[in-house]
């Protein structure tokens, strides 16, 4: 966010006033939706709306997608499955874990498919409640055998608009990672780089061996018979022999991530053409988002996310997080951590803007639990976390000099306009094993209302 001079966006508005530029049923647009629109088209190099707008999910032809896995309604349908059955889990370190947890453990339609809790648990975890606050660790694990992430867990909402992923963008062969061969380590999970993906199909298939999940042909099929079936029809082109493997569902279960998309949004209406999808106060927000504040230089695009990374000082998990803080772990070094770069060190990945109040947590290590000390926090431009070096922090991190009332402005945009409340259109009524999910552990199942 940074302030910028308003001579074009004042001639942008004359023009579309001169334009007479009319809603569906005739109606001139009031001056709001005049000025947010200029805003938009000064933001967008004149694009405009449609430089923000999400594509429809069965429209897989403007989903951005793996040029190696392109989307079918048949790898998508297979892909929802994978990314929720529990059946998978069937590597837990404790018997009591087996078939306990899925992809959606840490990414569900509840939290935005985030996992609404500063570290989702995978493995080792017990329990749901409604939105997944009340996951636990099981009393028979110890802290270094349950399975989280190091930092937050990132939503898997509007992933079709990532290159590279995760916090350091470490996944991904392509884009920005194309000169970062030599560290694929080939003892880590980096090693799926090697496979030659984009960032959601290579953490898709790392995902599953990271968090303890197999895809054994044999013995899926032995156990569920339907998904020799559902995989026959999404891979047609592969060998039967390698038809049913870690790789096919990880692509599977990319192409499912790539369709979920929070199109149903009252921005995402207003930008194809509802006026009154929008309030007057997320209106102003979203002016101030894309003007004033200029939060759409770094969160831009139909996702509202980028592939850059930035060092604004926010904290590390530190004690809110369910596993013990370490500082030297190279993932609290943001991108430097991955790249060793030193110009690098402490930059964290642009996240995506939809749904974020599904989940109370922000930053990448959750050091927020509202949006509007997120937006606070940015305007002031003071960081938080001392083990940040000041010749380390973005130039783009200083004070915005925004009032409370902006920064409320703001803060709503982000909160109500920015909604999909109907998530669940992601979700199937069942899986092929007839499991509970996205968690199958007793006290899951009592919670979700499995069984």
């Amino acid at each position: 966010m940074k302030l910028y001079h308003y001579s074009f966006i004042f001639l942008l508005i004359i023009g579309l006033f001169s334009c007479k530029k009319d809603n569906p049923d005739g109606a001139s647009q009031n001056d709001t939706d005049a000025i947010l629109e200029a805003a938009l088209e000064q933001a967008s190099n004149g694009q405009g709306r449609s430089f923000f707008t999400l594509p429809n999910s069965n429209d897989f032809s403007n989903i951005p997608q793996d040029p190696k896995n392109p989307l079918s309604k048949e790898k998508v349908a297979l892909g929802q499955f994978l990314f929720h059955e529990t059946a998978l889990a069937s590597n837990p370190k404790h018997s009591i874990g087996k078939s306990t947890y899925s992809c959606a453990s840490c990414h569900h339609a509840q939290g935005g498919f985030q996992a609404c809790l500063p570290q989702g648990i995978g493995d080792g975890g017990i329990g749901f409640g409604d939105t997944g606050l009340d996951r636990i660790i099981q009393a028979e694990y110890s802290m270094d055998e349950i399975d989280v992430q190091p930092l937050r867990t990132p939503s898997a909402m509007n992933s079709a608009f990532q290159k590279v992923t995760l916090w350091n963008g470490q996944f991904g062969a392509t884009d920005l990672n194309e000169d970062t061969k030599d560290k694929w380590d080939t003892t880590t999970p980096l090693a799926n780089n090697f496979y030659g993906y984009e960032g959601v199909e290579t953490q898709a298939i790392a995902g599953l061996a990271v968090h303890r999940m197999e895809v054994d042909a044999d013995e899926l099929i032995a156990a569920i018979p339907a998904y020799k079936g559902l995989f026959d029809a999404a891979f047609p082109d592969f060998p039967e022999n390698t038809r049913i493997s870690r790789i096919t569902a990880g692509l599977a279960i990319a192409a499912y991530e790539r369709t979920l998309l929070a199109n149903k949004t009252p921005f995402q209406d207003w930008l194809k053409g509802d006026n009154d999808a929008m309030s007057a106060l997320e209106k102003e927000g979203a002016i101030l988002f894309f003007d004033k504040a200029q939060c759409v230089s770094c969160h831009t695009g139909p996702a509202l996310n980028s592939m850059a990374f930035y060092a604004l000082g926010m904290e590390n998990l530190q004690g809110q997080g369910v596993t013990e803080y370490d500082p030297t772990d190279a993932a609290h070094k943001g991108r430097g951590g991955f790249t060793g770069v030193d110009s690098e060190m402490h930059k964290f990945k642009v996240p995506q803007l939809y749904n974020l109040k599904d989940s109370p947590f922000y930053g990448h290590g959750a050091s927020f639990t509202d949006l509007g000390s997120v937006v606070a926090y940015k305007n002031a431009g003071v960081k938080e976390n001392s083990l940040v070096p000041d010749n380390y922090m973005s130039e783009e991190f200083q004070a915005l000099n925004l009032t409370d009332d902006e920064v409320s402005k703001i803060t709503a945009f982000l909160e109500t306009a920015l909604y999909d409340n109907d998530l669940t259109r992601y979700v199937p009524e069942s899986v092929p094993s007839g499991n509970c999910f996205p968690n199958n552990d007793p006290q899951s199942q009592s919670d979700l209302g499995c069984n």
